[in-house]
């Protein structure tokens, strides 16, 4: 509101551009989730019910066809939280951490930055597993919805108020 005060329409409109662009990218995001969670509990053999055991780095680089370079740079993006065999050193990768990597994996695939797929996958443990999150992604779409309705309805404001501006003599365009 400053700005279109200040006579600078520009920027207040890029505010908003700004605005409905972040709904956007979620609302990509929740679908690419979506999808890989979908792809994980519809694929044989991918869930995490079905790892034998505990993975070696090697064992879980080979399933999915990455190298364990790929997956230690995972972990140190928060990504990947393996536990460490005390006797060894090693990692371990459990069940869970499969499946985080497979979710990593698949956002990864999808063009997704590291940033952006540790926030995920932080969402996924969070929530207790994929059905859980199935919930959750459910309430992140409601969410996001709510979200875009309100931006409409106040750009649908914003659009009345400028027309009284506009009839006061304020003008839109000062060039």
């Amino acid at each position: 509101m400053n700005a279109v005060h200040d006579g600078d329409l520009d920027d207040a409109l890029l505010v908003i551009d700004r605005g409905h662009e972040q709904v956007l990218r979620d609302r990509e995001t929740l679908a690419a989730v979506k999808n890989a969670v979908d792809h994980l509990m519809a694929e044989p053999g991918a869930g995490p019910t079905d790892a034998p055991g505990p993975r070696t780095i090697g064992e879980l680089a080979h399933r999915l066809a990455v190298t364990p370079a790929t997956l230690r740079n995972w972990e140190g993006a928060g990504i990947l939280v393996p536990a460490r065999d005390p006797g060894t050193g090693y990692r371990v990768f459990r069940a869970n951490d499969v499946r985080d990597a497979e979710l990593a994996h698949l956002l990864r695939r999808g063009g997704y930055p590291l940033e952006h797929i540790a926030m995920v996958v932080r969402q996924v443990r969070t929530a207790g597993g994929a059905g859980p999150l199935a919930e959750a992604l459910d309430d992140w779409r409601r969410r996001l919805t709510a979200r875009g309705l309100a931006m409409l309805g106040a750009s649908g404001q914003l659009t009345l108020y400028l027309d009284v501006l506009d009839r006061a003599g304020w003008r839109r365009d000062p060039g």
